[in-house]
């Protein structure tokens, strides 16, 4: 079923895309991961890789093999985790230019799914 290629591929993204917003972030919230990034990049690094890679696999399935939609996917679980890990660990709210830029989003989502050429 096409469905299921998207959304395992969306969900190794998006669990792609928060393993790399600790990666990156991480020194934010913990002394440790800022006292060894080279460590944590080891750590993390390989897993994320591996995981873009399949998701790359799956919604390029799902989308007969065209690459944009991959891209779009990318963008858009990476803000999606990006907004919730920040709020979340760091206490950054969303304003209200960030939540149309999220509605945006979500509309862009929506027109990659169920507009078909």
């Amino acid at each position: 079923m096409k469905l299921k290629e998207l959304l395992i591929g969306g969900l190794l993204f998006l669990t792609a895309q928060a393993l790399a917003w600790y990666q990156t972030n991480g020194q934010f919230i913990s002394p440790w991961i800022k006292q060894h990034p080279v460590l944590v990049s080891a750590l993390v690094g390989i897993p994320v890789g591996v995981m873009y890679i399949f998701g790359t696999t799956y919604i390029a399935q799902y989308s007969d093999g065209e690459l944009w939609p991959v891209r779009i996917v990318g963008f858009v679980t990476g803000i999606l985790g990006f907004t919730v890990l920040t709020y979340l660990h760091l206490g950054e709210t969303i304003t209200l230019k960030t939540g149309v830029i999220l509605l945006l989003m979500v509309a862009i989502v929506l027109l990659q799914v169920f507009w078909k050429n």
